[in-house]
């Protein structure tokens, strides 16, 4: 079934796709009088809809059903320095299949992509529009809040805390996250319901952005004996999370 994405839809039993997608349902998709389709809202909002008129830049759907799924039990933070080339279309593509909350792009000092002013906020529209489309791919129910892109320093002083942070690290003075996850629940006696993953460039963080991101309360993990991609190094962080502390999406957790 086609998806689309329509924030903040009305509460009545007719909706309208307009712009981009609109475009996408008449002239990609093409669809017709009668036709499935699902609105998300990007909240946890699922609405069934047929389609019931179509025009030369809109169309009408008549609302079948309204479901709402709720938000994983752990909301999860990633922030990641920004990559080279177009990887981190793909991170934040593979943040949305797995339930990541909010995604906050780092300039730290080893990052090669350097992006300031009109050129950072064009960027951010850029990737919002890219989770925007894989919650239309996966299904997903809930969009991330993707931010501008922020120095090591301006995440930090923005930053919100949370009940387990974790950092991908290469340094010597890291534990195995399952140590991590099985001290929190030891101590805190449930699962986290928010956590941070601080993914670093090629290279690592240097230490001086290791040491304060530490000292904001975030764990060094290790993420093996080979050296990651950073979006490979994402990825294996947000997994291991979902393993451990939100399980399939509307099922029970795995433990």
């Amino acid at each position: 079934m086609h998806r689309f994405h329509l924030p903040s839809p009305a509460a009545h039993g007719l909706l309208r796709l307009e712009g981009r997608e609109a475009h996408h349902a008449l002239h990609v998709l093409r669809l017709k009088l009668g036709d499935e389709a699902v609105v998300l809202d990007g909240a946890g909002g699922q609405i069934f809809c047929r389609v019931q008129e179509t025009g030369r830049d809109s169309l009408s759907l008549r609302v079948v059903r309204r479901d709402f799924v709720p938000p994983p039990p752990c909301a999860v933070t990633l922030l990641v320095a920004v990559p080279k080339a177009k990887a981190m279309d793909g991170i934040i593509q593979k943040s949305v299949e797995l339930g990541v909350r909010r995604i906050v792009p780092l300039l730290t000092e080893r990052v090669v992509t350097k992006l300031a002013g009109r050129e950072a906020e064009n960027k951010r529209g850029k990737w919002r529009q890219v989770a925007i489309e894989a919650i239309k791919q996966s299904g997903a129910a809930w969009l991330p809040d993707v931010t501008a892109p922020a120095t090591l320093s301006e995440a930090l002083a923005q930053n919100q805390p949370f009940e387990l942070a974790v950092a991908g690290s290469l340094q010597t003075e890291r534990r195995h996250p399952r140590d991590v996850f099985r001290e929190f629940e030891k101590s805190k006696g449930q699962p986290p319901k928010t956590a941070a993953v601080w993914i670093g460039p090629e290279g690592d963080f240097t230490l001086d952005e290791l040491q304060a991101i530490q000292s904001s309360g975030a764990q060094p993990i290790s993420l093996g004996r080979l050296v990651l991609r950073v979006e490979t190094a994402a990825v294996f962080c947000l997994s291991i999370l979902n393993y451990e502390f939100n399980g399939l999406p509307g099922a029970a957790a795995f433990r």
